[in-house]
């Protein structure tokens, strides 16, 4: 029977072994885990400060050049002509959108106008909607 009793002895240290091994790697693995955890929340956190500052940064340059883009200090001078120019381009592109537009609405009331049937009626609003060639008076103008 001694051998049952050593082998049991042996199973039982061994499962103790094991155990302690598995404590010592949960708790590693847990520190590491923490480590890893607080690298990303403060990686994270520069992050966002630093797209703050970003941010901050616009807003100054924007109060800068709002006070100052008929004066500026001589190094920041090229970047508010840069900027000026800038609004300059981006509005005359604008008002080229819209000159665009304008042709483009007035070809189209026209072409509705066209296609409108003297013989539908005589109201305004016969054909003011491309899908409505019915004058209510029944007659479709066809």
């Amino acid at each position: 029977m001694a051998s049952i009793d050593d082998f049991k002895k042996k199973a039982k240290d061994t499962f103790e072994t094991i155990a302690d091994v598995s404590v010592e790697a949960y708790k590693v693995a847990e520190d590491k885990a923490r480590v890893v955890a607080r690298w990303t929340k403060l990686n994270a956190e520069i992050a966002q400060e630093k797209t703050r500052i970003r941010r901050l940064e616009g807003v100054i340059g924007k109060k800068y050049y709002e006070l100052h883009n008929g004066s500026p200090e001589e190094e920041l001078r090229a970047s508010c002509e840069g900027i000026s120019a800038s609004l300059e381009l981006i509005a005359i592109n604008k008002k080229e959108l819209a000159d665009m537009k304008k042709p483009a609405e007035a070809a189209d009331v026209e072409a509705e106008a066209e296609a409108c049937d003297e013989d539908c009626c005589d109201k305004a609003d016969c054909c003011s909607d491309s899908d409505n060639t019915d004058c209510g008076d029944g007659n479709t103008g066809e």
